[in-house]
């Protein structure tokens, strides 16, 4: 099974372009990691740039809608994520409860959906789904 974890550092959403984290704690954060990876759970993984140098893309009408970050009306936003391959959501939340984040981080697992868990005509609809994983050089341990 499939899992990320999302980290959701609160204030994020305003955080200025550019911020950079405490070396401290992406020290720490690394031998998170580390052990991670020498568990051999750990497919991917990535922190990500705050909101006010990102972009939203919404569809009003259906017609595309481009809006610069900071987003006024975000109330949490990513701070990175890990994508881990695990027995159980139980195994996940072990593995989140690990994390040497602080007091205004949260961790949010979110399950991976895998074929499998479509109907037979959602399968249908995306059968190509696996070549694209494939092509775009995504590893897939199923």
């Amino acid at each position: 099974m499939r899992f990320m974890m999302l980290m959701i550092p609160k204030g994020y959403e305003k955080a200025a372009p550019g911020v950079m984290p405490d070396a401290r704690a992406v020290a720490a954060m690394m031998k998170y990691n580390e052990s991670l990876q020498k568990a051999g759970v750990l497919l991917a993984l990535d922190g990500l740039h705050p909101p006010s140098m990102g972009a939203r893309v919404s569809f009003p009408g259906g017609k595309p809608k481009v809006t610069d970050g900071p987003f006024a009306e975000a109330k949490e936003v990513l701070g990175g994520y890990w994508m881990i391959q695990v027995k159980s959501k139980e195994e996940a939340i072990e593995w989140a409860k690990r994390c040497p984040a602080s007091d205004n981080e949260v961790i949010e697992v979110r399950q991976v959906q895998e074929m499998s868990d479509f109907p037979a005509d959602v399968q249908k609809a995306a059968a190509r789904f696996p070549e694209l994983q494939a092509k775009s050089g995504q590893r897939r341990k199923s």
